[in-house]
């Protein structure tokens, strides 16, 4: 069998989906459509995993209801962290964000980890458990670049709170809540992250986060 051949054009290609991969919160109305979404799920399942043991589940939200709830609930946890922040300035920053999208997103992906799954019989996580959680966020990054590989966004929303969420979509037990992902067209694109260009948070030098030993 021979490698297929991964040549210089390729790589550059694949550095520019890293670069432009975003966080959006912004979303046109324009539906993604199933052959997408089954697409961008099947690329999800290709990523690795301790022991080969696939413990990503994907929860499809379709409920109007459920995505009101989340949107309120979302708003609700967002303003009391607000609250919380003691510098003035910095709280206004924060609340000037758009942390989501859940209420414009055509669809709307919850993604849980599995703490117990049958299959990969416990390799790999006997002293390191939270692999299977480590595996299940691979599963979303290799969603969110086939996604924008599509021209599809993924906003990961992070401010909720996990057991609430978990309890509201009736999930088996044993699941864990790894992120709540709103999907669809950007309403804007940029070559900057949003982020950056709010003045929040610029990405800063890789060598800063590099030690030797």
């Amino acid at each position: 069998m021979t490698a297929p051949d991964f040549d210089p054009a390729f790589g550059a290609q694949l550095e520019t989906l890293l670069r432009w991969r975003r966080d959006v919160r912004h979303f046109s109305t324009c539906a993604v459509s199933e052959d997408d979404m089954r697409a961008l799920l099947d690329t999800a399942a290709l990523a690795p995993s301790v022991g080969n043991a696939q413990p990503w589940r994907f929860v499809r939200i379709r409920s109007a209801a459920l995505r009101t709830w989340l949107a309120d609930h979302v708003d609700t946890t967002s303003r009391n962290a607000a609250r919380a922040i003691p510098d003035a300035t910095l709280r206004a920053r924060y609340q000037a964000l758009k942390l989501h999208g859940i209420r414009e997103a055509p669809e709307l992906l919850a993604v849980f980890c599995d703490e117990a799954p049958e299959a990969g019989h416990g390799l790999g996580r006997a002293t390191m458990p939270e692999m299977l959680r480590y595996s299940t966020v691979m599963a979303i990054h290799t969603l969110w670049l086939a996604a924008r590989a599509r021209d599809i966004g993924v906003g990961w929303v992070s401010i909720l709170d996990p057991a609430v969420v978990t309890e509201l979509l009736d999930v088996p037990p044993g699941w864990s809540l790894i992120a709540l992902l709103c999907l669809g067209y950007p309403a804007e694109l940029s070559d900057i992250p949003e982020l950056e260009r709010r003045g929040w948070q610029a990405r800063e030098p890789i060598a800063d986060r590099i030690l030797e030993r």
